[in-house]
């Protein structure tokens, strides 16, 4: 494990940790201040439960707003991907915990009589202080939740997505102020509310810090522009972007920017397209693919657009490599990451090796071909449609073999290698399990998986 693999890998274990330590002290404080003692009736049970549930819901929603604050030192341990999968997560587990929490403190106070809880909740909402906030803000984190399923989710569109999503942070504000003025172990320990302030202040402080200063600070301080714009293919796209000082932006080949070309209507929403070129001093180049009305307007944008951008992110990069031998292997525009890597990562000949999966027309070919001449990449086209629905492979390869077996004829020494992957979820699964039946370990798989979005 090289030196930046092992930090990254340290904050990961301070983050889960802490976390699971601020859970359980939750816990503890909740037990001390009463918790157990009071569950001796059923009315009794319910509210301190409820109370509890509440308490962890908090603690899992602050945990989320941390994971989205884009913090630089949390994206390079964990990356995006890791962070998103990691915040549906606990989303699922706070909103649980949170829905627990209304039911049982209403049963607390109607007595543990079910027949009176719709009764005693509209009280509670109506006459107890910052209660209409709570529930409107638990009503916005619902509609959040249940916007984000997959299945809603698929239904959508990215903007409209996007925009609900955002009515997260409005639903922790206002469920805030109850907890604060109401909650037991709050109105028992002023000290305990400053502290609790003071969190939720820091979090809000690092969200307004990495998502809108940073960015917009950035952007101006670089003055990033298209340059010009070149078509790769059918509904593929290359922009090339020249700004001030771009070396001094910190990023990597491998990596990806949320972007946003002012251009006109529909500017405010930003994109996540990965570099598809080593970034210089001066120049950043971009793949974009045409999968709805806003990507397919970028093959139109014309030089001199000003752009905002925010980032980078991702760990598609040299920082997680573990071994000297690579292959890199990625499907349609999950390419584009794949050739920035395939041009500055080092490497000797024979000790890098590109596959490529598409179904009609590959991606940056002749750029491959001169990298294969100048420094030795070894590449392998898979073309044609996939064997079965849960293969990797085209026609291309033996009918006979299975996926592992295709793998090991392609790339003998495969378990042997770093693999970077990058193409769609669905593919990138199936990828992951021939790897593994290869032998490949999955410590040695680097993965960025990718969704296409209606926009």
């Amino acid at each position: 494990m090289n030196e930046s693999a092992s930090m990254d890998a340290k904050i990961r274990w301070i983050c889960v940790t802490t976390l699971w330590a601020v859970m359980a002290a939750t816990a503890y404080w909740w037990a001390v201040d009463g918790g157990i003692i009071e569950m001796g009736t059923w009315a009794g049970w319910a509210m301190s439960t409820g109370r509890l549930t509440g308490l962890l819901s908090s603690v899992l929603l602050l945990a989320q707003v941390l994971m989205i604050a884009r913090i630089p030192l949390v994206e390079r341990a964990f990356g995006q991907d890791n962070l998103v999968s990691s915040h549906r997560i606990l989303g699922m587990s706070s909103i649980s915990l949170l829905v627990a929490h209304i039911v049982l403190i209403t049963l607390g106070y109607a007595g543990g009589e079910i027949g009176n809880a719709i009764g005693e909740f509209i009280d509670l909402t109506l006459t107890y202080p910052a209660m209409l906030l709570a529930v409107a803000g638990a009503v916005a984190l619902l509609m959040v939740a249940v916007t984000s399923a997959r299945a809603a989710r698929r239904r959508m569109r990215y903007e409209s997505w996007h925009l609900l999503h955002l009515y997260a942070y409005l639903g922790a504000g206002l469920a805030l102020p109850h907890q604060l003025w109401t909650g037991q172990e709050f109105l028992s320990s002023p000290r305990i509310t400053a502290l609790w302030w003071a969190v939720w202040g820091l979090s809000a402080a690092a969200v307004l810090t990495w998502r809108v200063a940073m960015p917009l600070w950035k952007s101006l301080r670089h003055s990033v522009k298209v340059s010009h714009v070149v078509s790769e293919g059918p509904g593929v796209t290359s922009v090339y972007l020249t700004g001030r000082k771009l070396d001094r932006l910190d990023v990597d080949a491998g990596q990806f920017f949320t972007w946003r070309f002012l251009s006109g209507p529909g500017w405010s929403r930003g994109k996540p397209y990965s570099l598809s070129a080593a970034p210089s001093a001066d120049m950043l180049r971009i793949g974009v693919k045409a999968v709805g009305p806003a990507s397919a307007s970028v093959a139109n944008l014309k030089p001199g657009t000003r752009v905002v951008f925010e980032g980078p992110f991702g760990r598609l990069t040299e920082r997680v490599r573990t071994q000297r031998k690579v292959a890199l292997i990625g499907a349609g525009v999950g390419m584009t990451p794949l050739r920035a890597l395939a041009e500055s990562l080092p490497y000797g000949e024979g000790e890098a090796v590109l596959v490529q999966r598409y179904s009609e027309h590959p991606l940056f070919v002749k750029e491959f071909v001169e990298l294969a001449k100048q420094r030795g990449l070894g590449l392998v086209w898979l073309p044609g449609q996939r064997r079965w629905s849960g293969s990797m492979f085209g026609a291309y390869v033996d009918q006979h073999d299975d996926d592992a077996a295709a793998l090991r004829r392609l790339i003998p020494d495969i378990a042997e290698r770093d693999v970077y992957l990058c193409g769609p979820p669905v593919w990138t699964d199936s990828v992951k399990a021939a790897l593994a039946a290869a032998g490949v370990p999955g410590s040695n798989v680097h993965i960025e998986s990718f969704e296409l979005v209606r926009s």
